[in-house]
């Protein structure tokens, strides 16, 4: 729900602040890096720190290490006594899920920016706080 007040506040005020430069990029730039650190954190505690998101360069590179273990040619007798490569397929599907999913909402918020400016990310605001509504309900009837 912050992230989702965040991008909201982000959203509606950025377009007001934009006569205001000398206020403006500093208080943007603070405002989307916490954001982006936010959601970083979000998502390595809901996946046990495998996976963080902000960097897709870490996806890249991980991506590629489980396609390497996918490749990987398994000897029955392997003459230093390793045990055999496995590809964890369904985190190689979840990584280049998101890879492709970021560069999809990449090209959306760089064309919605440029048609509509900083209000097409509230519609994103609201989608994540739809998303975050359900376990915001479960915690508090886990609470009552």
């Amino acid at each position: 729900m912050v992230e989702a007040g965040l991008l909201l506040a982000f959203g509606l005020l950025s377009s007001h602040l934009e006569s205001q430069r000398w206020l403006f990029d500093p208080a943007t730039v603070l405002l989307l890096c916490f954001t982006m650190g936010l959601q970083n954190a979000i998502i390595t505690k809901i996946f046990r720190a495998e996976i963080r998101t902000t960097h897709v360069t870490g996806l890249v590179t991980d991506i590629g290490i489980e396609l390497g273990r996918l490749l990987s040619w398994n000897r029955s007798r392997s003459p230093i006594g390793g045990s055999e490569v496995r590809a964890d397929r369904r985190k190689l599907w979840l990584l280049s899920s998101l890879v492709g999913l970021l560069f999809i909402g990449g090209v959306v918020g760089a064309l919605g920016f440029r048609h509509v400016g900083f209000v097409s990310t509230v519609p994103l605001a609201f989608v994540l706080v739809i998303l975050a509504a359900v376990p915001v309900l479960d915690d508090l009837r886990k609470r009552a």
